[in-house]
């Protein structure tokens, strides 16, 4: 892990305007390397270096009386670093959901140093997902945690570890011979443990999404977490804030598309022979479309802090001991809504983006497919299908979403 850094970013913020404007000159550092990193293959490490500098990572930490950021005001600014580059923004993602369901609310224990951890700087990683396993009907994953001495051993392979490659520590999934399910969280360079950057998808090239080993590794026993206590994923929808920030991430990229548009207009000097203006600025076919944008990417920030606030009901009411089924499932309804309004806005802004420059838009250099492509495979993380079908279940029959999974 990297030095540790200067915790002052612990004191309540003012507001989540104040955090957002000390971040912004940040994001748009990231932002001026985005395009050619991602068409060049460069890791962001660097960048992923200088969030961990800044606090980006401790933003929602709970520590006396300081509550940190609410889910609206934290989903905000990661709009704004989707905005600069998804990929980065993606890297954190299980970060904020360990954080959230192990170390946030700790006073004492392990948790406390996950916490601490996290309020130093250091970044968590997730391995969940196998390849090969049947995931429907929550059976249990092929990764063993076996007891040894005072501990356990822990053997198995994920895949999609998203951003364990940049991360301290690792939440791995596992069951126990006797079929408890478990999260265990331990240091990403322990002996026995290999992560493979091999993720080969179309968009979200640097999120390092590929495969982690986890070959006979030590786990102490304060370093696992039973399903069974009631914390961590033993909640009900444990899983919305990962959805609602993944929604997060491609509305920014909605705001991307955006911003590049409007560059791409005002830069253009020539236009088709047939248009209405001379000034590619003055067509108002152009400015249609990029209206139609701009429309776009408001919805889709609307729809993720919406979403939020119903989160934020969930939050507060955990906070002060209590889990309230009726809430998070209201939370994750309105998650899943988000979801399906971001997806559609973000995609199709991404490829509207091309009918204002026409063929030069195309050009390899200038990258902007990368939007589309990001887009898509962040919206591939949960399928829309099953999330709509989900809803119109509700609001037909009063069938609940599924409590564990994607939602």
């Amino acid at each position: 892990m990297n030095k540790p850094v200067d915790a002052s970013f612990l004191r309540p913020p003012a507001d989540g305007e104040a955090e957002l404007a000390r971040l912004q000159p940040l994001f748009d550092r990231i932002e001026a390397g985005a395009s050619e990193r991602e068409r060049e293959r460069i890791l962001p490490f660097a960048e992923v270096a200088l969030l961990r500098e800044a606090g980006y990572g401790a933003l929602r930490l709970l520590r006396g009386d300081t509550v940190g950021l609410t889910f609206r005001q934290l989903l905000k600014i990661v709009i704004r670093l989707g905005a600069a580059d998804s990929n980065v923004a993606h890297i954190f993602r299980n970060h904020f959901t360990v954080n959230e369901l192990y170390a946030r609310r700790a006073r004492e224990g392990q948790g406390r140093v996950w916490q601490d951890a996290i309020a130093r700087g250091a970044i968590f990683g997730l391995g969940n997902i196998e390849l090969g396993a049947k995931s429907a009907g929550g059976v249990l994953p092929a990764t063993t945690i076996t007891p040894e001495g005072d501990g356990f051993r822990l053997e198995g392979t994920k895949y999609y570890t998203t951003g364990t490659l940049y991360a301290d520590y690792v939440l791995v999934r596992a069951a126990t011979p006797d079929e408890r399910l478990a999260s265990v969280i331990i240091p990403v360079r322990r002996e026995g443990i290999e992560i493979v950057d091999d993720w080969d998808g179309v968009g979200q090239r640097l999120t390092a999404s590929g495969t982690g080993h986890f070959r006979h590794v030590r786990v102490e026993g304060a370093e696992v977490v039973f399903d069974a206590d009631g914390v961590g994923y033993g909640h009900a929808y444990s899983n919305t804030l990962a959805q609602l920030y993944v929604s997060a991430i491609v509305a920014g990229i909605a705001r991307a598309v955006l911003n590049d548009a409007r560059r791409l207009l005002l830069g253009r000097t020539r236009t088709f022979y047939y248009a209405t203006a001379e000034r590619p600025a003055d067509d108002p076919l152009l400015l249609q479309v990029l209206g139609e944008l701009s429309t776009d990417a408001f919805a889709a920030e609307a729809a993720v802090l919406a979403a939020a606030e119903a989160l934020d009901e969930v939050g507060a009411a955990r906070d002060n001991g209590h889990d309230d089924a009726g809430l998070a499932h209201e939370a994750a309804l309105a998650a899943a809504k988000a979801k399906l309004i971001v997806d559609e806005r973000a995609i199709r802004s991404a490829g509207r983006l091309f009918d204002l420059a026409g063929a030069s838009a195309a050009s390899r250099a200038r990258n902007l497919d990368r939007h589309w492509r990001n887009a898509r495979t962040l919206a591939t993380h949960n399928p829309g299908v099953t999330k709509a079908a989900a809803i119109g279940a509700f609001e037909a029959n009063g069938t609940r979403l599924p409590a564990k999974g994607f939602f």
